[in-house]
C-alpha cells in the first residue's frame, strides 16, 4: 500500500491509497467557472514526481510523496476537487459545477494536436507545430501586406489567464498594429465596464465580498445569483442568517430561486430597468434621501440628471415597468433608509441596448445618497467569466488598452508605445464582437484567430455568424477542446492546454488576484496559451520585415519565456495608475496568497475598498452623474411576435457547456432544453407542457419541448443560452437573439427578443440509449466518443436533442422528433455512430406502421448496453431507468417491445436531481418533506444540503411550499 506524508495547502496527516502504484499530488489553484474566484484544492494521481520524501512547499501546494511500491502510472491525471479553506474569496466553499471540475477531465473531445485543412472541400489532417504555425504566419503576414492590418482580427475569452491575455493583446496592437482585438467578455461585462467608466472614472469595482456581511440590505438586480454565483449567494444568506433585519429586494422578471428569499421582488417588464431606478431616483430626491453635502463635494452633473428624472415619476414608471408605484416607493425608501445598500447585478443589466445607462443609473442611487466607498455599501457587478477582469486589466477589447488606458487618448497611446518599444499604435476604432463577426461577413476582415471561446454558440443572430465563419479567408481556432460547434470552421486548430494544465494568474469579481498553477500536463501536444501566441508573434515578427528576427529573443517584442515574466511586464504597464500592481509578481503572490488590487511596490497589503477618501478616477477626482438612455428593448411583442423571450443561466450548467456537458451529473437538475411558458400562455394557445414547439422570432425558428411554470409572467417566456449545435438540430436559443448593441458599451441584447409559439407537427419520434460501458473514465470517454460522433447528424432532423444523464453509471440519450418517419438509412447511420451490431441485437421490426427496434442486451448480466426504437418509443422512458439503475431485464423481458409505459414491478422512475454532491432527488425530498420535516428535519434525513449548498435555495423553497400547503389545509373554517 502506497502512503504519502502531506504538507502542502496547510494540510498536514498520512493517508492511505488503494493503488500501490500511484501517490496523490494536491496542487492549489482556482476554479474555471464564474467570476467569483473560489479557490480549490486539485487531486492528481501519477508518477511525474520521485517516490520519495521531499521538501514540501505549503503554497505552491506539491505534497511531499513517499512510496513503498513505486511502479510507473500513466500520464498524471486529475483524480479530484475540493474548495481550499485558505482562499478568501470561498473558504473552502463549491458550487455543484467547481465541485465536479474532476469530472470533466475525460480526454475524448480534446484537442491533442495540431490540424491544418489547405482546402475548405478537405478535412483537416494533424500536422507538426512548425508547420501549423508558419502556415498561421504565412497567412496573417500576406493579408497584412496584401489589404493592411485591420484586414485581420483576434476574438478571445474572458477564461484565459491574465498572462495569455496580455501577450494577444500585444502581438494585436504593437505587432501587427491593429484594434481588431476583443473578447466574449464584450457579451458579459462590457456594460459594467462602460457603467464604471462613465460614473466612477475608471472600470473598477469599489467593494469586496467582506462587504456582503457589513450589508443591511440587498439589491440584487439582473442575476440570478443563487444559480449563477452560489458562493456568493451563501454569503447573502449567511448576512441574512446573522441580522434578520436585512432587507434583500430582488429585481428579476421571473421568479428565481434569488427571488424566492427576497423581501420585496419587483418582477418588472424585461428591459424597463434603467426606468425603474430613474423613479427609485425620483422618490430619493423627492422625499430627501439624497445626500447633497456628498453630491456637491464629489460629484458633477447632478442638477442635469435631476431634470431628467423629475418627471419619471413613480405612477408613470409603473406603467411601464409592470409593478405597482407602491411597490417602487417602498423600494427607495428601503434603499434611502438603509445604512449600507450593497447592489449586485449580471447580465440581466448588462445585456441590454441600454446596459450602460442601467449600470448607471444603478450606480446613481450610491452617489446620490452617498453610500460608496464605505463598509458594506456601493455598486458590485458580479463578474460572468473567471478572469473577465483580468482581461480588462490588460486591456483587451477592441476600445481599451493596458493598465486601464484608452484608446481615443493620444497621451495614453503614445505612452504605451513609448512603453512597448514601438513608434505608434493604431488610433483607428477596433471592431467589437457582434461588429467584428459583420466585418468578417462582409469581407472586411480576412482572416481572424478565436481562441477560448465559441461564437458559433455564444454570439447573437446565429445565422449571420455562421455566414462569416463560412465567408473568412483563414479561420484559426486556438482551443482545448475539439468538438465546440465553432471548431467546425477551423482552417487552424491549435490544441491548448486548459484548466489544471496551466500556470499564471485570474483576477476575480472584487479585483483579487489568484494564482492558477499546474497540476497536470497537458495531453497530446497541447500547450499553454501564451506559449502558442509568443511562438506564433516571433514567427510573424521575421515575415513583417520586423527589424528583428524570429529566434532573436533578446530583441524581440516577445522575449518571454516564463508565464511569471508576462506578469511581470503586464505590472509594469499599471505603476503609478489606478489599478497598480507594481507590488506583485508571481513570487510575492505564492508567498502572500490571493491580493486585491491596487497594490502599489510600496504597498504591504491589497486594497479592499475603493474611493473610502471621496476621490474618483476622474480628472477632477468627482464622480460623474451621467446623462440616462430611458428606452426600452430593441424590439417589442407585436400581432406577429407576441411573447417576449428573456434568457439566462441554468444552475449546473456554464456557458456553452463545452466542459460542463462532459458530465452526466451536472444533466441531472435541469435534463434537457425547454421553452418555461406561463401556463394560461399554453392553454390560450391549446398546447401542453412537454410539447414539442416551434418557436420563433424575425430571425429564425427552432424547436423546443414546452413547460409549464409560474417562475415566468404571462405574455413571457424564459429559455437557457447553454444548449447548441453539438447537443441540438439547431443552434439554440440564439438562432432566435437580435445582435442589437448599446452605443457605448457594444454590449449586444441577448437577454431580449420577441418570438410566437406554435405547435411543432412531429409526430414521428425515434430514441436511443446507449449505457456507458463502465462507472470508470474509461466509461465516460466512451460515451463522449459516441456523442462526438451523433453530434454531425443532428442538424438533418426537425428536432434532435442529445443529452446525457445519470450519475455514476451514465447513459446517453437521443431523442428525435420529425415530420414524416426516417429513411432506413438515416436509421442505419444513427447506428452505425452508436456502433450497434445490429445483426447481433435483439430487434423487432413492422414494416406497415414503420416501426423498427433494436435492443441490445448483455447475454451474461442481462443489462441493456443500448436500445434504438423508431416509430414507437412509449418503453424508453422505463427501459431508461433499467439502464440507469443497472438492473437486468429479467422478467421484463417479455415487455421490452410492448408499446406499453408503464409494466408490473417496474423500476422507480429517475426522477430529477436536486442535491448532485449526495445524489439526492426530488422525489425523495418531497416524500420527506410531506411527512412533516421541516429544513433541518430534511437535511437531518438526506444530508441534502449540507454540501456545497447549490440546492439550499431550492430546498427552503420546497419546504415552505409544503407548510403553506398544510396551514392552508388544517387551518379553521
Amino acid at each position: 500500500m502506497a502512503w504519502f506524508g502531506c504538507r502542502s495547502a496547510g494540510i498536514d496527516g498520512l493517508h492511505f491509497l488503494n493503488a500501490p502504484e500511484q501517490f496523490v499530488t494536491e496542487t492549489k489553484s482556482v476554479c474555471c467557472y464564474c467570476g467569483t474566484g473560489c479557490g480549490v484544492i486539485i487531486s492528481s494521481v501519477g508518477a511525474d514526481v520521485e517516490c520519495r520524501l521531499s521538501p514540501a512547499d505549503p503554497l505552491h501546494g506539491r505534497k511531499a510523496v513517499l512510496c513503498e511500491t513505486p511502479v510507473p502510472p500513466p500520464l498524471r491525471r486529475i483524480t479530484g476537487i475540493r474548495g481550499d479553506p485558505d482562499h478568501p474569496a470561498n473558504f473552502g466553499r463549491l458550487c455543484s459545477k467547481g465541485s465536479t471540475l474532476h469530472l470533466t477531465t475525460q480526454i475524448t473531445g480534446r484537442a491533442l494536436y495540431p490540424e491544418l485543412r489547405l482546402s475548405r472541400s478537405d478535412p483537416r489532417t494533424k500536422v507538426t507545430w512548425d508547420d501549423a504555425l508558419d502556415t498561421a504566419a504565412k497567412k496573417f503576414a500576406g493579408i497584412i501586406k496584401d489589404h493592411g492590418p485591420d484586414a485581420v482580427a483576434f476574438y478571445i475569452s474572458g477564461q484565459l489567464l491574465t498572462e495569455d491575455y496580455y501577450v494577444f493583446n500585444k502581438l494585436a496592437r504593437a505587432l501587427i498594429g491593429t484594434n481588431n482585438i476583443d473578447s466574449n467578455s464584450r457579451l458579459c461585462m462590457s456594460s459594467a465596464v462602460a457603467g464604471y467608466k462613465a460614473t466612477l472614472g475608471s472600470d473598477a469595482v469599489p467593494c469586496s465580498y467582506e462587504d456582503i456581511a457589513l450589508a443591511d440590505l440587498f439589491l440584487l438586480t439582473g442575476s440570478n445569483t443563487a444559480w449563477a454565483h452560489p458562493i456568493v449567494f451563501r454569503r447573502i444568506e449567511a448576512a441574512k442568517a446573522a441580522n434578520p433585519n436585512l432587507r434583500i429586494i430582488v429585481i428579476d422578471p421571473r421568479k428565481t430561486d434569488t427571488a424566492a428569499v427576497a423581501d420585496m421582488h419587483l418582477a418588472i417588464t424585461p428591459g424597463s430597468d434603467v426606468i425603474l431606478y430613474a423613479a427609485m431616483l425620483h422618490v430619493l430626491l423627492w422625499e430627501g434621501f439624497v445626500d447633497r453635502q456628498f453630491i456637491a463635494a464629489h460629484t458633477t452633473g447632478f442638477d442635469a440628471l435631476r431634470a431628467q428624472v423629475s418627471e419619471v415619476t413613480p405612477g408613470a414608471a409603473a406603467a411601464v415597468c409592470g409593478v405597482t408605484a407602491e411597490q417602487i416607493i417602498q423600494a427607495a425608501r428601503w434603499f434611502g433608509e438603509a445604512k449600507a445598500p450593497l447592489s449586485m447585478w449580471c447580465q440581466g443589466l448588462n445585456q441590454s441596448i441600454h446596459g450602460t445607462s442601467n449600470n448607471a443609473v444603478l450606480i446613481h442611487l450610491h452617489l446620490a445618497t452617498g453610500k460608496i466607498g464605505k463598509p458594506g455599501m456601493g455598486p458590485f457587478s458580479l463578474t460572468g467569466q473567471p478572469n473577465a477582469m483580468g482581461g480588462r486589466e490588460v486591456g483587451a477589447m477592441a476600445n481599451l488598452l493596458p493598465g486601464h488606458r484608452a484608446l481615443d487618448n493620444a497621451s495614453d497611446r503614445a505612452e504605451l508605445a513609448a512603453l512597448w518599444g514601438v513608434p505608434v499604435l493604431s488610433s483607428a476604432p477596433g471592431k467589437t464582437a457582434v461588429e467584428m463577426f459583420d466585418a468578417i461577413r462582409d469581407g472586411k476582415i480576412k482572416a481572424v484567430w478565436i481562441a477560448c471561446t465559441n461564437p458559433a454558440h455564444s454570439l447573437p443572430d446565429q445565422a449571420k455568424v455562421r455566414e462569416a465563419l463560412l465567408a473568412a479567408e483563414f479561420v484559426v481556432v486556438q482551443d482545448c477542446f475539439a468538438d465546440t460547434e465553432t471548431c467546425n470552421y477551423a482552417d487552424l486548430l491549435l490544441p491548448a492546454a486548459t484548466w489544471g494544465e496551466k500556470d499564471g494568474t485570474m483576477t476575480n469579481s472584487e479585483r483579487r488576484i489568484s494564482r492558477v498553477r499546474k497540476a497536470v500536463d497537458a495531453p497530446g501536444e497541447a500547450r499553454a496559451d501564451w506559449e502558442i501566441v509568443v511562438d506564433f508573434a516571433r514567427r510573424l515578427e521575421a515575415r513583417l520585415s520586423s527589424p528583428v528576427g524570429a529566434n532573436n529573443t533578446a530583441s524581440s517584442l516577445f522575449p518571454f519565456t516564463t508565464a511569471a515574466q508576462i506578469y511581470d511586464e503586464h505590472a509594469m504597464l499599471t505603476f503609478g495608475r489606478d489599478l497598480d500592481i507594481g507590488g506583485l509578481s508571481h513570487a510575492k503572490l505564492d508567498e502572500l496568497g490571493p491580493q486585491q488590487w491596487p497594490f502599489a511596490s510600496t504597498a504591504a497589503a491589497g486594497t479592499a475598498r475603493l474611493y473610502q477618501d471621496g476621490r474618483f478616477a476622474t480628472p477632477d477626482g468627482r464622480a460623474r452623474f451621467a446623462k440616462l438612455d430611458l428606452r426600452l428593448t430593441a424590439e417589442s411583442p407585436d400581432a406577429k411576435y407576441p411573447i417576449r423571450l428573456t434568457t439566462g443561466r441554468l444552475r449546473d450548467q456554464w456557458h456553452g457547456m463545452s466542459r460542463t456537458g462532459r458530465s452526466a451529473r451536472l444533466y441531472a437538475h435541469e435534463a434537457t432544453p425547454r421553452l418555461m411558458v406561463h401556463a394560461s400562455d399554453l392553454a390560450r394557445r391549446g398546447m401542453s407542457n412537454g410539447q414539442l414547439a416551434r418557436i420563433s422570432s424575425r430571425r429564425g425558428s427552432i424547436v423546443l419541448p414546452l413547460q409549464s411554470g409560474d417562475e415566468v409572467q404571462p405574455g413571457q417566456a424564459f429559455a437557457a443560452m447553454h444548449w447548441g449545435a453539438r447537443s441540438l438540430s439547431h443552434a439554440g436559443i440564439n438562432e432566435l437573439m437580435q445582435a442589437a448593441i448599446d452605443p457605448t458599451s457594444k454590449q449586444p441584447e441577448l437577454k431580449h427578443a420577441a418570438i410566437r409559439i406554435e405547435v411543432a407537427e412531429l409526430p414521428w419520434r425515434v430514441v436511443a440509449l446507449r449505457a456507458s460501458p463502465t462507472s470508470t473514465t474509461a466509461g465516460e470517454d466512451k460515451l463522449l466518443h459516441w456523442r462526438n460522433r451523433l453530434s454531425p447528424l443532428l442538424g438533418q432532423f426537425d428536432y434532435a436533442a442529445l443529452t446525457l444523464a445519470g450519475r455514476d453509471d451514465a447513459v446517453l440519450k437521443l431523442q428525435i422528433a420529425s415530420a414524416a418517419p426516417l429513411p432506413a438509412d438515416a436509421l442505419a447511420e444513427l447506428c452505425t455512430a452508436l456502433e450497434f451490431d445490429v445483426s447481433r441485437m435483439t430487434n423487432y421490426t413492422d414494416q406497415s406502421r414503420n416501426i423498427i427496434k433494436h435492443a441490445d442486451i448483455d447475454n451474461t448480466s442481462g443489462q441493456i448496453n443500448g436500445l434504438l426504437f423508431a416509430g414507437e418509443i412509449a418503453a424508453t422512458d422505463w427501459l431508461a431507468d433499467l439502464m440507469l439503475a443497472r438492473q437486468p431485464l429479467g422478467e421484463s423481458l417479455r415487455y421490452l417491445f410492448a408499446p406499453t409505459a408503464k409494466i408490473p414491478n417496474a423500476p422507480l422512475a429517475a426522477s430529477r436531481t436536486i442535491c448532485n454532491c449526495l445524489g439526492v432527488t426530488e422525489a425523495q425530498i418531497i416524500s420527506v418533506i410531506e411527512s412533516g420535516a421541516d429544513l433541518p428535519a430534511l437535511q437531518t434525513r438526506l444530508k441534502c444540503g449540507t454540501e456545497c449548498g447549490s440546492c439550499l435555495p431550492e430546498l427552503r423553497r420546497m419546504t415552505a411550499a409544503e407548510q403553506g400547503f398544510r396551514k392552508a389545509r388544517f387551518a379553521p373554517a
